[in-house]
C-alpha cells in the first residue's frame, strides 16, 4: 500500500520507509501461508508470491475461474484503467488549488457567489432530470429490513466472526453486562448470577415485551406463569388465566418438548425468541421458566478493509483475502482458548404455528469495504515495478472469493439473491463514482458474472460527494445499495477543503452547525427520492461509546427516526439494544412521512464552520489537549501493533471505538489552527509531549506496549508529528500513506 503525494521529498512528502517483512506464518481459518517476499511474473504484472499462491491454492479453486486467467485479465483492467484513476486524482489535487487559492484571495462565502465558483471549477454539477433507483436482486436485510449494521475489520478472524454470528443476540446478556441497567441498591454485575440484577433486568425485558408484542385485555409480561400453543394460536398464562396476544399475527413460530421452549414473535420484519428452561439458573427465578429473551440484532456488517484495517504490505493483505475466502465459503475459524473454535452459525427453524417449517438465518449479511481510489500497493506491480492502485485488487479478489457463495446452492449463503455488496469509500463526486460503476461491470466481465452482480455502497463521507450525492446515485443507479453519512471523515474533508477559509470551530461545536442537519438530511432526501428504500440501505454513523450503553439506547432513537433504516454499532451486544430503535420506530412508515417534505438544497451543506468568535486559553489548550490524545492513542496502536480499530481511551479516559477518521478529523484540526496561528508549533508539540505520557499510562498494563515518553522519539511519535506539521499538505488530509510507510518501518525494525 502506498499513497500518492504531490509533495516532492525534501519538502516532506509521504513516503515508503521499510520493504516487507518476510518469513512468517499466516493463518485464517483453515488455511496457512508461508511468507516469501518475491515477486512472480504474471502477464503484464509482478504479484507478491504469497498472494500469487493464495490466489491459486484457495481462492480460484472452485470459481470457475482459472487462476492465470484471472492475473492475466487483472493485468489488462488495470493497463487500460490505470491512467484514469491517476487522472481523477489530479483533478482532486487541481480542484483543491482552485479552491486554496480562491480562500487565500479572502473571496466570499457568501452562497450564491461561492456556488458559482463551484460550478465554474467542476466541484459542483448541475442536476439532471428525476430518476429512480433500479437495483434488482437485493436481499432483504439490506432491501427491505431496518436494523443494526455493524463495521469490523476482516483482517481479524475473531472480530469478523463475532460480527457475522451477531445476526441473534442475546437480549437479557445484553442489559445484564452493560451500563443499560443501573447497578444500584444490589444490582452490581458480577461474572456469577446475580438475582437481584437479574430481576432488573427482567423488569426492562418485561417493559421491551409489553411494548412491542401487547397481551390482550390488559395483561403485562411481568404477570405470566407460562406459554402453551393451542389450535395454532399462542396461549399466554396470567395467573392461571389464558390471555391472547393483542394482534396474533406477530406469532410466527415455536419449539416445543412437548411444552413451549421457545416462542418466536415478530415486529417490523425483526424476531423476538422467548426462549423458556424452568431449570435453569435463570430459568428457574421466573414465574414462567423464561432463561432468556434472544432477539435479531445486527441484520448486516461491514466486513472492513480499509479504514478499521492496518494492512501495509503483501502479508496483510493475504491475510484480508484469505479471511474474506473464509467467509465466503463459510469455512471461516477462529480458535477461543480451552479448544474451543468459532465457526459461523447454522441457520435456525421452528415450527410453524400452522405446523410446518420457518428457518431464518443464523448470520447477517455481509457487505465488504474496499480502500479508496486514492491507495496503491506494493503487493502488485507492472512489470517496470510501478504500484497498481489498491482499490482494483480489491475489486477484483473480494469479487473473486464471492463467487464461492454466489455458486452455492442452498447451504450456508451470505447472499441468498446472488448478489455481491461492495461498499466504495472516498470518492469525490460523479465522474468518479461512474469509473467505478464502469470497473464494477470490467470485473463482472472478467469473472463471468451477469450485469449488476456487484452492488455498490456509496460512502456520503466527502464533501464533493455530498453536494452531488443525487448525482452521484444517478451514476451507479442500477447498482447502488446504499448510502451513509459519518460525520469524522466528513468533518476532516471539511476542513481540510476549506483549510485556507480560516480557522474552524472547536470539532464538538462543528457538529452543532447548521451544515451538519443539511448533509444528514439530505442523504436521507437523495435516497426517498430516487425510491432506494425497498432497494437498499440509507445509513447512519457509529455510536462511538461501546461502553455507554445507556445513553445509547436514548440517543440513537434519533438515526431511525431521521428515515435511516439501518445505522452502525460498534459491537453485536449494541446492536442488540440498538435493534430495540427499530422495533419503537417502524421506519418504513416514518420514511414515508418524510417523502412529503421538501428536498433540503446543498446551500446549507456549503456553509463552512468557521471560528467567528475568540477563545479563551482554555478553550484553545482544552480542544488542543483533546485532539492530541486522540491522534497519538490511535497512532500507537496502529503502528506499533498493527491494530486499526480499536477501544482507546480518551483524555478523560472515557472508551471511545477509533479508526482512521477519528485519526484524520484531528490531524486536520490541528493542521487548521496551526496554520490560522490560533496554536503555535511549540504549542503543539508540548501538547503531543504531555499527551504521550497520557497514553503510555492508558496503555501500561499491556505487556507488549513500548512507551513513548519521556524521549518522544520512536517511529510513533514521529508519525504523530508527521501528521499533524505536514497534515495541510497531505493530499485530502488522508492518513493512510503515512501510517503505512510508519508501520512498514516498525514491522521491520521490531520483527515478530
Amino acid at each position: 500500500m502506498h499513497f500518492r503525494s504531490v509533495l516532492p521529498v525534501a519538502q516532506g512528502a509521504v513516503r515508503r520507509l521499510a520493504a516487507p517483512r518476510a518469513g512468517q506464518w499466516m493463518t485464517a481459518g483453515q488455511m496457512k501461508i508461508r511468507f516469501m517476499s518475491m515477486m512472480v511474473s504474471k502477464g503484464p504484472l509482478k504479484v507478491d508470491e504469497r498472494l500469487a499462491n493464495l490466489v491459486r491454492d484457495e481462492i480460484a479453486p472452485g470459481t470457475g475461474v482459472d487462476a492465470d486467467h484471472f492475473w492475466s485479465a487483472f493485468g489488462k483492467l488495470v493497463i487500460e484503467n490505470g491512467p484514469k484513476n491517476k487522472a481523477l486524482l489530479d483533478k482532486r489535487d487541481t480542484i483543491q488549488a482552485k479552491l486554496d487559492e480562491y480562500h487565500k484571495a479572502g473571496k466570499t462565502l457568501e452562497t450564491s457567489e461561492y456556488k458559482k465558483f463551484l460550478v465554474d471549477i467542476g466541484y459542483l454539477v448541475q442536476e439532471g432530470a428525476p430518476f429512480k433507483v433500479g437495483t434488482a436482486n437485493v436481499d432483504p436485510e439490506i432491501a427491505t429490513i431496518a436494523g443494526p449494521q455493524l463495521v469490523c475489520p476482516v483482517d481479524n478472524p475473531r472480530f469478523i466472526l463475532n460480527a457475522a454470528n451477531a445476526r441473534w443476540g442475546s437480549m437479557m446478556d445484553a442489559l445484564y453486562g452493560t451500563d443499560a441497567v443501573s447497578e444500584e441498591g444490589g444490582a452490581i454485575k458480577s461474572k456469577q448470577y446475580n438475582p437481584v440484577r437479574g430481576q432488573r433486568v427482567f423488569e426492562q425485558t418485561h417493559g421491551f415485551l409489553d411494548e412491542f408484542f401487547p397481551l390482550a385485555d390488559g395483561a403485562t409480561y411481568q404477570d405470566v406463569t407460562g406459554f402453551l400453543v393451542k389450535d395454532g394460536k399462542l396461549v399466554v398464562l396470567v395467573e392461571n388465566k389464558e390471555v391472547a396476544l393483542k394482534d396474533g399475527a406477530q406469532f410466527v413460530g415455536y419449539t416445543a418438548s412437548p411444552e413451549p421452549t421457545s416462542v418466536l414473535l415478530l415486529q417490523n420484519g425483526m424476531h423476538f425468541e422467548i426462549k423458556v428452561d424452568r431449570y435453569s439458573t435463570v430459568g428457574k427465578t421466573h414465574p414462567a421458566g423464561v432463561e432468556d429473551v434472544v432477539v435479531e440484532s445486527a441484520m448486516s456488517a461491514i466486513a472492513d478493509c480499509e479504514d478499521s484495517v492496518a494492512a501495509v504490505d503483501a502479508e496483510d493483505k493475504a491475510n484480508v483475502y484469505a479471511t474474506w475466502t473464509g467467509l465466503m465459503k463459510g469455512s471461516l475459524t477462529a480458535p477461543m482458548g480451552g479448544g474451543k473454535v468459532r465457526t459461523m452459525n447454522p441457520d435456525k427453524t421452528w415450527t410453524k404455528p400452522d405446523g410446518g417449517e420457518i428457518s431464518l438465518p443464523g448470520r447477517v449479511v455481509l457487505l465488504i469495504r474496499n480502500v479508496g481510489l486514492h491507495v496503491y500497493t506494493n503487493a502488485v506491480t507492472l512489470q517496470d515495478g510501478t504500484e497498481i492502485p489498491e482499490s482494483m485488487l480489491d475489486l477484483a479478489i473480494t469479487s473473486l472469493a464471492a463467487m464461492h457463495d454466489l455458486n452455492k446452492n442452498g447451504g450456508q449463503q451470505n447472499s441468498r439473491t446472488g448478489s455481491m455488496y461492495i461498499v466504495r469509500p472516498k470518492m469525490h463526486g460523479p465522474e468518479e463514482v461512474a469509473f467505478v460503476n464502469d470497473l464494477f461491470g470490467k470485473v463482472e466481465d472478467m469473472l463471468g458474472l451477469k450485469r449488476y452482480t456487484l452492488k455498490m455502497g456509496i460512502m456520503d463521507e466527502e464533501r464533493r460527494t455530498s453536494v452531488n450525492l443525487y448525482e452521484c446515485m444517478r451514476e451507479a443507479q442500477n447498482r447502488v445499495v446504499f448510502i451513509n453519512t459519518g460525520f469524522l471523515d466528513r468533518t476532516g474533508d471539511e476542513i481540510h477543503t476549506s483549510m485556507e477559509a480560516g480557522p474552524f470551530l472547536p470539532k464538538a461545536e462543528i457538529k452543532q452547525q447548521p451544515w451538519i442537519q443539511a448533509y444528514e438530511d439530505n442523504n436521507v432526501d437523495c435516497g426517498l427520492q430516487t425510491e432506494l428504500s425497498g432497494k437498499g440501505q440509507i445509513g447512519k454513523g457509529m455510536w462511538a461509546a461501546p461502553d455507554n450503553m445507556k445513553q445509547m439506547l436514548k440517543e440513537k432513537i434519533g438515526h431511525p427516526m431521521s428515515g435511516a433504516n439501518t445505522a452502525w454499532v460498534p459491537s453485536p451486544t449494541a446492536a442488540t439494544l440498538h435493534a430495540m430503535h427499530y422495533h419503537r420506530c417502524n421506519v418504513q412508515e416514518r420514511q414515508a412521512e418524510l417523502r412529503g417534505r421538501p428536498r433540503n438544497n446543498v446551500d446549507g451543506i456549503l456553509q463552512v464552520p468557521l471560528l467567528k468568535r475568540k477563545l479563551t486559553p482554555e478553550e484553545i489548550h482544552a480542544e488542543l489537549k483533546n485532539n492530541a490524545q486522540s491522534l497519538l492513542g490511535y497512532m500507537v496502536r496502529w503502528v506499533q501493533m498493527g491494530v486499526g480499530c480499536s477501544k482507546v481511551p480518551d483524555a478523560n479516559d472515557v472508551q471511545l471505538m477509533e479508526d482512521r477518521a477519528t485519526l484524520r478529523i484531528s490531524s486536520q484540526h490541528i493542521a487548521n489552527w496551526l496554520h490560522h496561528k490560533i496554536v503555535s508549533k511549540e504549542e503543539v508539540m508540548k501538547a503531543l509531549k504531555d499527551m504521550a505520557a497520557v497514553v503510555d499510562r492508558q496503555n501500561a498494563n499491556d505487556p507488549s506496549y513500548k512507551p513513548m515518553a519521556p524521549h518522544c522519539n520512536g517511529l510513533e511519535f514521529q508519525a504523530a508529528c508527521d501528521i499533524v506539521f505536514k497534515g495541510q499538505d497531505i493530499p485530502n488530509g488522508y492518513t493512510e500513506g503515512l501510517l503505512t510507510d510508519f508501520r512498514r518501518a516498525y514491522k521491520a525494525k521490531f520483527p515478530a
